[in-house]
């Protein structure tokens, strides 16, 4: 009989393994889904200010993700880049500059890759320059280190 019972509690185990497994996968999609959606509907919106062009609303979906994914890995390099340089500085305004230099660097080179390999939106040097900036100074302001 204790054996039985233990067998269903295996069994129940297993099944509350899978029931959480399955409860933090959906929680991690909704949240990239929520920045997903964030980069979305603000790219949309500057795209409407600044007057580009895109296809279709497939072609701005694609072009978020893509700028998404990309940026990912640009980021974590130029963050070890900014790291390693302004390691030695002092000054807030000197590492504050850099922090920001490196910042718009990265997204206009996200940005401009992005753009080069969909021909479906166009993107003009203006807009791209304003684009990083103002997405640079999103991700000072947003960020969570105190430094």
């Amino acid at each position: 009989m204790s054996e039985q019972n233990n067998d269903s509690f295996r069994d129940m185990n297993k099944k509350e393994k899978v029931i959480t497994v399955a409860a933090i996968t959906l929680l991690i999609f909704l949240v990239v889904g929520f920045v997903i959606g964030l980069f979305f509907f603000g790219l949309a919106g500057l795209f409407e200010l600044l007057g580009v062009r895109y296809h279709s609303i497939w072609s701005l979906l694609v072009f978020v993700v893509s700028f998404f994914v990309l940026g990912i890995f640009v980021d974590l390099f130029f963050k070890v880049f900014y790291k390693i340089t302004v390691r030695n500085m002092i000054g807030k305004v000197n590492v504050g500059f850099f922090r920001f230099s490196f910042d718009c660097l990265s997204n206009w080179l996200v940005l401009f890759t992005v753009d080069e390999f969909m021909k479906s939106i166009t993107l003009n040097l203006k807009a791209e320059i304003i684009i990083a900036l103002l997405l640079a100074i999103l991700e000072i302001v947003f960020d969570s280190d105190k430094e």
